[in-house]
């Protein structure tokens, strides 16, 4: 029986296909490796004037982390650095599962958003964002008169 750490086989790294990196998807996320597929998970919520936007960032620090608004796209992007050390006070690592690297994920929120109208707090690992909801101008009705 192999020795696993939170459901995956410890040794998975030194067992995997040396190929895989060619196949279309067999790649790995430079930053997460194989839980990439886990991060900036994203909920959004309606409310009656606003769109909240709540993001997984665990491991961030708020200094990582860069808000843009840009031709109508809201970009969020984090990038995270790792000392390179391999051994600590205790011994070598055999295993680190800690990346360096960057991560980004866009949402269109249109035209009318300025950016100054966009709010954003940080607070254990998840970033809200707030964006206010433009209400469409209506047309005035159109009124006809009879002709006699």
């Amino acid at each position: 029986m192999m020795p696993s750490i939170f459901g995956e086989n410890l040794f998975d790294d030194f067992f995997d296909d040396d190929f895989a990196m060619f196949h279309e998807h067999g790649g790995r996320d430079p930053l997460y490796g194989k839980h990439a597929k886990n991060l900036m998970k994203t909920d959004v919520r309606e409310t009656e004037d606003s769109y909240e936007l709540d993001i997984d960032l665990p491991g961030f620090k708020k200094d990582e982390i860069d808000l843009g608004l840009n031709d109508g796209y809201l970009t969020i992007s984090a990038a995270k650095g790792l000392d390179k050390d391999t051994e600590d006070k205790k011994g070598k690592y055999i295993r680190q599962e800690r990346y360096a690297g960057t991560c980004s994920r866009s949402f269109f929120v249109g035209e009318a958003v300025a950016p100054e109208e966009v709010s954003a707090k940080f607070e254990d690992g998840i970033l809200r964002i707030t964006l206010p909801k433009k209400t469409e101008k209506k047309l005035p009705e159109k009124k006809t008169i009879a002709i006699k």
